[in-house]
C-alpha cells in the first residue's frame, strides 16, 4: 500500500498529504487548507534548476530539498548522478532533489561557494543546513537524509 502512496508536504500550510499514485494527475488539494498540491513536490527523478529556477524551486520550497552541484565533464559526478537518481525514487514525495550544472549557473554555484564538484547542498524551509562534497557512496548521503526528515 505505502509504495502506491507518494507524501506531498503542502506548499501553503506544511501539512503532509498521503496521495495515490494514480491520482496525482486529478489535481489533488491539501487535505488542511484546500490549497492545490503541486506533484512536482513528488517527483521521483531529480529536478533540473538554473539560476532563474533556483530560487522558487529550492529556496522557496517548504520541505526538504538535495541539490546536486554538478558538471557534465565531471567523473565523479556521473558516478553520483545514479545513486542520486536512485534516491530520488526511494524518497520521492519526502524530500525534493534537484541537479545544478555549475557550469551554466555560475550565478548560484558561486553564492554557495561551489568550488569543487559533485557537491550535494542539503536544504530545509529554504535554509542550507549541511554540504557534502566528494564522491561518497550511497549510505553517507543516507546518513544526511535521514537527518533531514
Amino acid at each position: 500500500m505505502e509504495r502506491d502512496t507518494i507524501i506531498i508536504t503542502c506548499p501553503n500550510c506544511g501539512a503532509k498529504n498521503r496521495i495515490p499514485k494514480n491520482r496525482l494527475k486529478d489535481k489533488p488539494v491539501c487535505g488542511k487548507c484546500r490549497a492545490p498540491l503541486s506533484a512536482q513536490a513528488a517527483l521521483d527523478h531529480p529536478l533540473e534548476v538554473t539560476d532563474q529556477t533556483f530560487q522558487r524551486e529550492v529556496l522557496g520550497f517548504p520541505g526538504a530539498v538535495v541539490l546536486d552541484c554538478w558538471a557534465p565533464w565531471c567523473g565523479p559526478c556521473r558516478m553520483v548522478g545514479p545513486i542520486i537518481d536512485q534516491l530520488a525514487k526511494e524518497y520521492a514525495g519526502r524530500i525534493k532533489f534537484a541537479k545544478l550544472n555549475t557550469d551554466e549557473n555560475q550565478r548560484t554555484s558561486g553564492q554557495f561557494s561551489i568550488q569543487s564538484i559533485p557537491t550535494l547542498l542539503f536544504f530545509k524551509g529554504g535554509k542550507l543546513i549541511n554540504r557534502q562534497v566528494g564522491a561518497l557512496p550511497k549510505g553517507e548521503i543516507e546518513k544526511q537524509l535521514r537527518s533531514i526528515l
